[in-house]
């Protein structure tokens, strides 16, 4: 580099020196005098406060658990057959014991007609020789039997024929409503084969996977709010109705089910719920938002403005924080009500800093 050079760039640098001081300070800064009496520079943070005041703070247990029925149920074939007929469609409501379709029943109608003659002639049979049998002691006793056993056999085989016969009707098992109908006229139902699916949704269960971390503070009876981001406007209100009593160890969670009414069908099983359970209410708390914490080593700390206008500094206090939720946190040490919190500007902040409360704190 030429010695001209080297001379053209210290004399610019001394103009902008001269510039910055002449537009007294960098921004963000405020002169103050050194030990010398000289004017240096102090570091002039802006941040905004909130002013600390006790408050009542209720303590919740948030879990998220999905909506059931009540009850869910498959209604199977109890006979092989062809559907004949369907009697109610998907999307009624049915009440136990209501028809759903009915398969073919021609030929368990004709077996019914054979085995009710072939009882009541059994029976006639049976009739005759217990009258002549005790009465006249005309008869073997052999035969006498033969003829009670023919009779009573006679009934059971009508009985099992009729109890098939009425099972060609398939019916609702309990009341509820007819989500799926699998069955069309002139398909072919086997035993055991699904043919509809019953829901009851008039009340409703809520499932939910707890962390074990909750295991004390959800206990069977307690009281619960449950909410759904599809019902911005209604909190429904349950209880507790069971808690598992072994926690998952992959998920390190326990179940826990709630029962809530729905009269009028508004919540749909599968949606998603937030369940909310009070598990402590403070009357005098002392709330912070969670960004005003600063992580250090051994904990955190927050600042608080002290002293008032060109003269505030930020103070650093240790904070025993006894819990959070949400954005909250709930402190237990550290703090006083009235002290300005600061909110806003805390990240690099030093203990003793000079801060400018730019918003908040009724400044």
């Amino acid at each position: 580099m030429t010695r001209r050079l080297r001379a053209r760039r210290a004399l610019t640098v001394a103009a902008a020196a001269a510039m910055i001081a002449g537009c007294g300070g960098v921004r963000g800064e405020d002169p103050a005098p050194d030990e010398g009496g000289a004017e240096r520079y102090a570091r002039v943070v802006n941040v905004e406060v909130e002013r600390v005041e006790p408050r009542s703070f209720t303590r919740m247990v948030r879990v998220s658990g999905v909506a059931l029925p009540m009850r869910d149920v498959v209604v199977s074939a109890q006979e092989e057959g062809v559907v004949r007929r369907i009697v109610r469609d998907k999307g009624r409501t049915l009440q136990a014991g209501q028809t759903i379709l009915h398969l073919d029943d021609t030929l368990l109608r004709a077996q019914v007609r054979i085995a009710t003659a072939e009882a009541e002639y059994a029976e006639e049979v049976w009739d005759s020789r217990r009258r002549l049998y005790e009465q006249d002691s005309i008869g073997s006793e052999l035969s006498y039997h033969e003829a009670r056993y023919a009779a009573e056999q006679g009934l059971g085989n009508l009985a099992v024929l009729q109890a098939r016969l009425a099972r060609t009707a398939v019916a609702a098992p309990i009341r509820g409503i007819l989500d799926e109908r699998m069955g069309e006229v002139g398909s072919r139902v086997s035993p055991g084969a699904p043919v509809a699916r019953l829901v009851q949704t008039d009340t409703v269960k809520i499932v939910a996977g707890a962390p074990e971390r909750h295991a004390l503070a959800l206990p069977a009876g307690a009281a619960a709010s449950v909410a759904f981001d599809v019902l911005p406007t209604e909190v429904f209100e349950g209880v507790i109705t069971y808690v598992g009593a072994v926690v998952d160890p992959d998920s390190r969670t326990f179940p826990i089910e709630l029962t809530l009414p729905n009269p009028e069908g508004h919540i749909k099983p599968g949606m998603v719920a937030d369940i909310s359970v009070v598990q402590e209410e403070m009357t005098e708390a002392l709330v912070v938002p969670q960004q005003s914490l600063v992580a250090m080593e051994d904990g955190y700390v927050v600042f608080v403005a002290e002293g008032t206008g060109e003269f505030s500094q930020a103070a650093a206090r240790t904070v025993g924080v006894s819990f959070s939720q949400g954005n909250e946190v709930v402190v237990g040490l550290g703090l006083s009500a009235g002290d300005l919190l600061v909110v806003v500007g805390q990240q690099g902040l030093t203990d003793g800093d000079r801060v400018r409360v730019v918003q908040g704190g009724g400044k």
